[in-house]
């Protein structure tokens, strides 16, 4: 009897110590979580501030707007430029999630106006982050890499919504008409005509009809007649 007593007693004592750590994981994790929340709210106040048209992030003002004390700031980034470089990441994150699909086929006067209208529409959106990184001495390896695969994939899909027209061309042909069809739709072209007073509808009729003129351009390459 005592011997089965014994063998209870230390099945109990499993139980409880099993159960003592798994309250202090379901503990951990959720102060992993509030850990997580707490520093994307902190990223999206200093996010909000970039919006507004805010260039300078003190602590203390990234701090208020987010709902915390200056000190938590610091407790979840080292210093500012950390704090800058999580929110630029965020914000591309969040650019790569508008972008979806344009038509591939059907007419010239189609596609390109739905490529203007989705373009206009990010590049204007992203223009208050994109000064912000152009402060930016030394961006992180991660930052690099995110814009750099962004624009990389808006090349891409240039490529494709245009792919009939750059199919009929040679080579050299066909690399200069997909660089300025690249040219044309990225932030630079679009900030140069925001810039100089344009609206972000003039904007974008520029940006249309800049992309007709350089598809019925290449059209009089030797070869490369309209259907």
């Amino acid at each position: 009897m005592a011997e089965v007593d014994a063998e209870a007693g230390g099945r109990t004592a499993g139980r409880d110590t099993g159960t003592a750590r798994a309250a202090a994981a379901r503990r951990g994790d959720g102060r992993t979580e509030r850990g997580r929340r707490t520093r994307l709210r902190i990223v999206d106040a200093l996010l909000e501030l970039v919006d507004e048209g805010v260039t300078e992030f003190p602590a203390d003002l990234v701090a208020e707007r987010a709902g915390v004390s200056r000190r938590l700031v610091f407790h979840h980034f080292a210093d500012m430029p950390e704090l800058v470089d999580a929110a630029v990441s965020r914000r591309l994150e969040q650019l790569a999630e508008q972008i979806r699909p344009l038509p591939e086929e059907g007419s010239r006067e189609v596609r390109v106006a739905a490529l203007a209208e989705q373009r206009a529409r990010i590049l204007e959106w992203i223009t208050p982050t994109r000064l912000t990184m152009l402060r930016i001495e030394d961006p992180s390896p991660r930052v690099r890499q995110a814009a750099e695969e962004i624009f990389a994939d808006g090349r891409r899909r240039i490529a494709e919504i245009f792919a009939e027209e750059l199919g009929r061309l040679a080579e050299d042909p066909r690399a200069l008409l997909l660089d300025g069809l690249d040219a044309v739709t990225t932030w630079g072209a679009w900030h140069h005509w925001r810039s100089t007073g344009k609206t972000p509808a003039q904007a974008r009729r520029v940006m249309e009809q800049t992309v007709l003129s350089l598809l019925a351009a290449a059209d009089r390459e030797p070869g490369a007649a309209r259907d």
